[in-house]
Order: structure tokens, then C-alpha cells, then sequence
């Protein structure tokens, strides 16, 4: 996740920014856990590749305290509790209300349809401390993305009572180039009903955004996006509105945005570079974990055809710190033995390689160059490299961990 907000508002009105939790040997990572694959939508990027059936072999209530209780002895701060719909889980209010006497921050990701009068309550006596729900547009744009109708209004609903009731919610937003045009109206929308969170997403290629990978924004739309949002987090700042804008699934929006203060705010660039660097890029692998609905742990929520361990086999602290396992000795490397333009890029101590899910999903090797990286060849400082990897479905491996063998490196 890249807090763009937190460095925008360092260089603007000093504020301070934290370390990289990198030097932090004693903390472990945020985890998302996908308590439960059932969601009473089928939206067309879903990475869980949900729907509204039950699905076999998930963790019990049980056994999903019994991890909890292993995450806190492995210094685990955060828990995103995820789906599916987590509000479809039945244990969700004892759930998540025994991860927050355990001491977690505790957030829930939902798709804010299932949020209304009768639980709303509920909500709050558990002192959650975020609600994160997902629009994909305005109305019709979302209603299509979501294939409901209403499922705007509903989410709409959600994010006010969660407002009307001191709950802190956010909006998430995917970008693709189907709904990129509404980002400017979301926006506004963020503004009308003061909600203080936006979070933009950038497609990854994972369940269903795997088979519309073909949708995902083009690189000069992309482009346009994000330096949207610089500017309307800049607006914002100078209006002494406490927003939060981030990004995650794109870290070359760094990059970017150091590039982008070196053009308007020259003063301040080498103060931005310093702090990018210390950021450090993706952190799959080393900040951010996931464990789904089977109790499967994986890199981030965009590796579910890549299991590292099951904690039904073994603990989440021997599978997480297991670098004999080819991925993970890869992700925690330093640098990481990446290929093509990533391998040449003289921003790696930045973006840290971006996301190796796009290069696993597109190639087979998850050292491969990502395509999803926006940024030209000469803002990168390389050239004479070989064409550029294109978003196409001929080079989906269909998730057949079994075609590639990873070797350590």
C-alpha cells in the first residue's frame, strides 16, 4: 500500500512520516484474512473468484481462533477481515470482536450491500477500526461491475451508516479502463459525504481480474489517474482536510510521484526521493500476508495460486519465516533477482520490483519483468531492452503452478 497522502503532506506541512517496517525484525506482518469465500456478488475483478454458495473445507470458528492467537504471538498488528463478504460469515461480530480484545487493529473489507439497520449496531459495539467497502464507480458503472442492481445504492447506504454512527469507513476503488472516467465524480463524491478514506487500486491479475486482465487500464490512462489523485490530495491538503488518499497493486506509483514533485515541486524533491527510498516498494512476502478462506497462506491476496504452507499443517511464524520455499526466499531477497526492464530500472530501491503477481500471471516466472508498470523507458533510465511484455491473453498460464518449477536463487 502506497500512503500517498503521508508524503505529500510531509513535504507540504512537515509532517512526519514513518520508518519502513522493514527494520522492524520483531513485528510481524498485516495479515488479510479471507475468512470466508461466499459473497452474495459476482463482480468482474474478484480475486477470490467468489459466489453466493457455500464452499467446502473452510476454517471453523474454532480454528480461526486458534490462528488469531498464533498471529499475536508472531506480533501480527493488523487484521483485514475479508471474503467473499465477511458479513456473510455467521461468526463475523464474534470474530472480529475477539480479535479486538486480542489487541489488533482490526479493519473489515466489505462490499457495504449487506451493511443496514439491523446489524449496524452490532457494528459498532465492536469498535472496529475501519471499514473499508468497495465502490467500482458511479451507479451504473458499479451496478454493471457488481452485475446487481442496486448494489450501488446499497453500498452507498453502508458507507452512510457507517458514517451516522462514528465508524470510520473508506471508499476502495479499482481502476480499469472501463470505469477510470468516473474516478473524477467518485471523488466529489468523497467530498459530499465527508468520508475521510479513498483507496485506489490498481488491477491485478488474480481470480476473475485474471480473465479481464484485458480490461486493465492502459498505461496512459493510468497515468491520468493517479496524477488526478495527487492533485485532488494536494487540493485537500491545502484546504486543511484531513483526508487519506493510498494506492496498492502498482508500486511504481512512487516513482511516479517522486517524478511528479520533481517537476512541480523542485524544493522538495530531494525530500520526497529520501523518504521513497526508506517506503522501499512491495512488500509481498514481507509486510503483507494472506490467509484464505481453506486456511492456505499466501504472499498478499493477489497469490492465490501460489500456496506457501497451510496453517492446519504448520504455524503461520514457521511458514512465513520458511525461506527454503523459491518464492519467499525470492521476495525477501535484497535486492530481488528480477528480469527484463525491472532487473535495468534505476528505481528498484523505490518501487522494490513492483508486482511479481502480473509478471507470474502473464509469463509463468515471478522475476519477470511486471506489465503493469506504467512509466517509460527513459523515466526508468533504461534502454535497448527488448519490446515490452503486452497485456494479452495469450501469455495467461491459467494459474498451473505445476508448468513452472522455481529454483532458489
Amino acid at each position: 500500500m502506497f500512503r500517498l497522502s503521508q508524503y505529500l503532506r510531509a513535504i507540504t506541512v512537515g509532517s512526519n512520516t514513518r520508518k519502513p517496517r522493514q527494520s522492524n525484525t520483531q513485528m510481524g506482518p498485516v495479515v488479510i484474512w479471507n475468512l470466508i469465500r461466499r459473497c452474495n456478488l459476482t463482480c468482474k475483478h474478484c480475486y477470490a473468484t467468489s459466489a453466493d454458495i457455500d464452499f467446502a473445507g473452510e476454517l471453523s470458528t474454532e480454528e480461526i481462533y486458534r490462528v488469531m492467537d498464533e498471529l499475536k504471538a508472531f506480533n501480527v498488528p493488523v487484521l483485514i477481515l475479508s471474503g467473499g463478504e465477511p458479513m456473510l460469515h455467521p461468526d463475523i461480530l464474534k470474530i472480529a470482536g475477539r480479535a479486538k480484545e486480542k489487541g489488533f487493529y482490526v479493519g473489515l473489507s466489505s462490499n457495504g450491500t449487506l451493511i443496514d439497520n439491523t446489524n449496524i449496531n452490532s457494528l459498532v459495539n465492536l469498535d472496529l477500526d475501519y471499514v473499508g467497502i468497495s465502490i467500482d464507480g458511479m451507479k451504473e458503472t458499479h451496478d454493471k461491475f457488481r452485475r446487481r442492481d442496486g448494489a450501488f445504492d446499497e453500498a452507498v447506504h453502508g458507507v452512510e451508516l457507517c458514517q451516522s454512527h462514528g465508524i470510520r469507513v473508506g471508499l476502495r476503488f479499482t481502476l480499469t479502463q472501463d470505469n477510470y472516467r468516473d474516478l473524477p465524480q467518485l471523488l466529489q463524491l468523497m467530498r459530499e459525504l465527508d468520508i475521510d478514506k479513498f483507496y485506489l487500486s490498481h488491477l491485478n491479475y488474480a481470480g476473475r481480474g485474471n480473465k479481464n486482465r484485458t480490461d486493465d487500464a492502459h498505461h496512459a490512462i493510468t497515468r491520468d489517474a493517479v496524477t488526478l489523485l495527487i492533485e485532488h490530495c494536494l487540493q485537500d491538503i491545502q484546504a486543511g482536510r484531513h483526508t487519506e488518499f493510498v494506492t496498492g497493486n502498482n508500486d511504481a506509483d512512487g516513482v511516479f510521484l517522486n517524478q511528479w514533485v520533481k517537476r512541480n515541486m523542485p524544493d522538495k524533491a530531494e525530500q520526497m526521493g529520501k523518504m521513497l527510498v526508506n517506503w522501499g516498494g512491495n512488500s509481498s512476502g514481507i509486510n503483507i500476508a494472506n490467509i484464505d478462506n481453506l486456511g492456505n497462506v499466501h504472499p498478499d491476496t493477489m497469490w492465490w495460486d501460489y500456496t506457501l504452507g497451510n496453517i492446519r499443517e504448520r504455524s503461520f511464524a514457521d511458514i512465513w519465516n520458511d525461506t527454503s520455499e523459491p518464492l519467499m526466499h525470492g521476495l525477501k531477497k535484497h535486492p530481488r533477482p528480477l528480469k527484463g526492464r525491472c532487473a535495468a530500472c534505476a528505481h528498484q530501491n523505490i518501487c522494490g520490483g513492483n508486482s511479481r503477481t502480473r509478471a507470474w500471471q502473464l509469463t509463468g516466472d515471478p522475476w519477470s519483468e511486471d506489465p503493469g508498470c506504467y512509466l517509460t523507458d527513459e523515466e526508468i533510465g533504461v534502454s535497448g531492452l527488448p519490446p515490452r511484455i503486452p497485456i494479452t491473453p495469450r501469455h495467461r498460464n491459467n494459474g498451473h503452478r505445476a508448468k513452472v518449477k522455481l529454483t532458489l536463487a
